[in-house]
């Protein structure tokens, strides 16, 4: 399965489409941010003898978001780096498709556990309002860099548990597995 958002239909397809170009977008930004910054960093530091002040911070915030959204799709896309030793060795599509089941079921609760803390982190801050956590410079409240991270496990959890669904939907079928059945066909020629 290519693409995670494309086996649904209807509205919840124009959802997932929408949440996806979104965070495609702070991806892409914040990468260029981020470049754009250390050119200047370098440009100012070593051609001007001077320094960007407190960029540490907002590039913090920033790489928190990009990594956090970032992971939620490489999450959408299923590619995570995994260390699967039984996924090559197996060549049973049923087998394929219990084990893809039980490891996603597993992903499934870790992530859930992990948006709770991080919504838990969100609600925290909230109510410590106005004695909000801020950087030292900039201000900026913890916050911001805190809902980047929430939102990355939510939309996580959202995805795993899409995938999981869709693979109880189709049980063992090629269809679905056609991936795994093929990329552990190819390691054990």
């Amino acid at each position: 399965m290519k693409d995670l958002t494309e086996s649904f239909s209807g509205r919840s397809l124009n959802v997932l489409r929408l949440i996806r170009q979104v965070m495609n977008a702070i991806v892409i930004v914040s990468g260029c941010i981020m470049a754009l910054t250390f050119f200047f960093v370098v440009i100012l530091r070593y051609g001007f003898d001077a320094d960007l002040f407190a960029y540490e911070e907002w590039l913090m915030t920033i790489a928190f978001w990009m990594f956090f959204i970032g992971s939620a799709l490489a999450t959408h896309n299923r590619c995570h780096i995994n260390a699967d030793i039984l996924g090559i060795v197996m060549r049973n599509p049923t087998y394929i498709w219990y084990r893809t089941l039980v490891v996603q079921i597993i992903e499934l609760m870790i992530l859930g556990y992990l948006s709770y803390l991080g919504i838990a982190m969100i609600v925290e801050e909230i109510m410590a309002y106005p004695m909000w956590q801020k950087s030292i410079a900039l201000k900026i409240p913890f916050m911001v860099p805190r809902l980047g991270i929430a939102i990355g496990f939510i939309m996580m959890t959202i995805y795993t548990l899409l995938y999981v669904y869709l693979l109880l939907k189709h049980g063992p079928s090629k269809v679905l597995l056609s991936e795994d059945i093929q990329q552990a066909e190819k390691m054990v020629k």
